[in-house]
């Protein structure tokens, strides 16, 4: 069974995602570690409550973040990671060497990049009156959100559409996507 790591900052709804199309048994992948850069994370809590492996890794708890990332990434025989809101960009010893998979809360390649993520790219969708936004599944190079497009589901803003309507239709469709980019791996 293909084994992966989840990396996360905060909730980890992608992790949760994940972990309920295991449930259901929708999904053929088995989640063995839980990253979180924050100590406060409630991703780390729910693994936990999963009985799944969790650590906690950033520049406080290690001198290379990185590297300890990766001995925990090859200690567990992680195939593929996914980065379920990790605020962190990786860099390229584990861009080069791992199998690593974002999740994007627009159509790539507009609204990416640096400092471009959850209700910010929300915000700047509305502001420049797309018609339309959507989600991104990609792999992740050492640029911010310019690897490989692997899925794209969009959705339609409404005349009337808000940064919080925006972000709950977003979030909906990324589960979706995020369990079907994992079914076809």
């Amino acid at each position: 069974m293909t084994k992966v790591a989840v990396l996360s900052s905060h909730n980890g709804s992608g992790f949760n995602a994940l972990y309920e199309a295991l449930i259901k048994k929708e999904l053929n992948i088995e989640l063995v570690l839980v990253i979180s850069n924050n100590q406060n994370a409630l991703v780390l809590q729910n693994a936990a409550n999963y009985a799944i492996d969790n650590f906690v890794v950033n520049s406080k708890t290690d001198a290379n973040p990185d590297e300890k990332i990766a001995l925990l990434l090859k200690e567990y025989g992680c195939k593929y990671i996914f980065l379920s809101g990790y605020m962190k960009k990786l860099s390229s010893t584990l861009t080069r060497n791992f199998n690593i998979i974002n999740s994007h809360p627009a159509l790539l390649p507009k609204y990416g990049g640096e400092g471009m993520y959850g209700r910010y790219v929300h915000e700047a969708v509305i502001k420049n009156r797309e018609k339309e936004s959507g989600v991104t599944i990609h792999k992740v190079n050492e640029n911010y959100d310019e690897g490989e497009i692997l899925l794209q589901k969009k959705v339609t803003l409404s005349e009337d559409e808000s940064v919080e309507s925006l972000e709950k239709k977003i979030k909906m469709l990324e589960q979706l996507a995020i369990v079907e980019v994992f079914k076809n791996i």
